[in-house]
């Protein structure tokens, strides 16, 4: 069965993409995260996945708690943007998260060298708060 095109479905265009991704987003400023997440969850359906979307998705279901589907989303993130930090320490909260202590330390450690001095600072914390 192939897949349906519900852009063309619905005459959208990368316009309606855009204004969904910015409702979802205005969501996101609210701490409306269930609905936030609908809409990111529609923007997979309707357009390719790319990183922005990915990520956002599992920094959405870490904030609700949910680090298995966060790291699941994290991890597709990073296949499309390797090198995206902010993705990258997520991912360490997740794996923290789910109780993957040593996996998380390698990831906080890492990011605890960038010349980002917010990532870094978030790493430290994260390793000062994990290690024992």
């Amino acid at each position: 069965m192939s897949q349906m095109n519900w852009l063309e479905i619905l005459g959208w265009g990368q316009t309606e993409i855009e204004d969904l991704r910015h409702v979802a987003y205005s969501y996101i400023q609210q701490g409306i995260y269930d609905v936030a997440l609908t809409f990111f969850d529609a923007l997979t359906v309707l357009s390719p996945p790319n990183a922005y979307d990915l990520q956002t998705i599992g920094a959405l279901y870490l904030q609700k708690g949910n680090g298995l589907k966060a790291l699941d989303f994290l991890d597709r993130a990073l296949k499309l943007e390797p090198h995206h930090l902010l993705t990258q320490l997520n991912r360490a909260k997740a794996l923290f998260m789910l109780g993957y202590k040593r996996q998380g330390l390698v990831q906080a450690t890492e990011l605890e060298k960038s010349e980002n001095k917010q990532i870094s600072a978030q790493a430290a914390a994260l390793i000062l708060a994990y290690r024992q």
